[in-house]
């Protein structure tokens, strides 16, 4: 009986100095006796999956060749004394500052998660500067207010707006007739000023002047739109609240380090 125990407890060992995949978790590859890990496979799978590809064999097998030819192609120019290069050095040492930096920002995120009573706060905060109402509108942009002004008298003899509109100087909306689509009154300050001022049909009468030149605006149409719910806006919100605490985060760093 002890006989046999005593082989028993042989054989095992045996087995494990055989195949040490017993012993050891099983490397996805060995490349001239350097191992890629199955766990490095699975980090780049993971990584390939979240950016929209699907998990399949064919995946798991290009991701494992692709590791293999690195491998070869580094372990070559570490033969050829290329990691002692100093400009690579340099370049290696940046990466690496680059992956500490993303490592602390996940564990930052990690350990001080955006609440939901800050989410509800945050909501409330934005609700009332959420647009309530979009706009059906058209434009015509030109260079100049002289420009702007011919146009202008144009329509006042009845010249049709979409006609006109093929001078636009945005040729994206000059195509449609100068429409801009339903939108919310988001535009640029002078432009949204002098659209709320508009009813129903009506056109600009004195040229209104933006960064991109010089505008006649009609307004065809308003309506009410719905405004963003608390669920609709939470992942914005929370991604904006995150980012607002890495800042925070980073500008604490910086205030409490000595900079020359």
């Amino acid at each position: 009986m002890l006989k046999s125990k005593k082989f028993a407890t042989l054989a095992i060992l045996a087995a494990l100095a055989i195949n040490p995949a017993f012993a050891e978790e099983k490397s996805a590859a060995v490349v001239n006796g350097h191992a890629i890990s199955q766990e490095r496979v699975e980090m780049a799978v993971k990584g390939a999956v979240a950016q929209g590809q699907t998990d399949t064999p064919e995946l798991r097998k290009a991701i494992r060749e692709k590791m293999i030819s690195l491998e070869l192609v580094a372990q070559e120019a570490t033969k050829l004394g290329m990691d002692k290069n100093d400009d690579l050095v340099k370049q290696l040492e940046q990466i690496k500052k680059e992956l500490l930096a993303n490592a602390f920002v996940q564990d930052y995120v990690k350990k001080h998660p955006i609440s939901e009573d800050q989410l509800k706060a945050e909501y409330e905060k934005v609700k009332p500067k959420l647009a309530d109402k979009e706009y059906n509108a058209r434009h015509i942009l030109v260079g100049t207010e002289d420009e702007a002004k011919a146009i202008i008298a144009q329509l006042g003899k009845k010249v049709k707006f979409e006609k006109l509109a093929e001078k636009s100087k945005d040729t994206g909306s000059a195509k449609n007739g100068g429409s801009l689509g339903w939108a919310p009154n988001n535009y640029v300050p002078p432009f949204a000023n002098a659209l709320l001022n508009l009813k129903k049909g009506e056109y600009t009468k004195e040229p209104v002047q933006t960064q991109f030149g010089w505008h006649v605006i009609r307004l065809d149409d308003v309506r009410p739109m719905k405004v963003p719910t608390f669920d609709e806006l939470k992942p914005q919100m929370q991604q904006a609240l995150q980012q607002q605490s890495i800042q925070k985060a980073i500008a604490d760093l910086r205030a409490a380090a000595k900079i020359d």
